[in-house]
């Protein structure tokens, strides 16, 4: 029986690949644009998944911004 989960992507550029992080598991990969790092990043959670099924935080990551001030 294959479970449909929702997880969270966080994305963001390093020079010249862009960076897709999930939070809820900690599976991280990349690629060229967006929409290849989110399909990377699907892949490897669901790699990750099959070998630890329990992994998965129950909980949504939330983001928010914040400001700080530098020199």
């Amino acid at each position: 029986m294959t479970t449909t989960m929702t997880f969270t992507a966080v994305i963001h550029r390093e020079s010249n690949l862009f960076v897709a992080e999930c939070p809820e598991v900690g599976s991280v990969s990349q690629g060229k644009s967006v929409e290849e790092a989110v399909d990377n990043l699907k892949e490897a959670t669901a790699l990750y998944l099959e070998e630890f099924p329990n992994a998965a935080s129950q909980e949504h990551a939330f983001i928010t911004t914040f400001e700080t001030a530098h020199a």
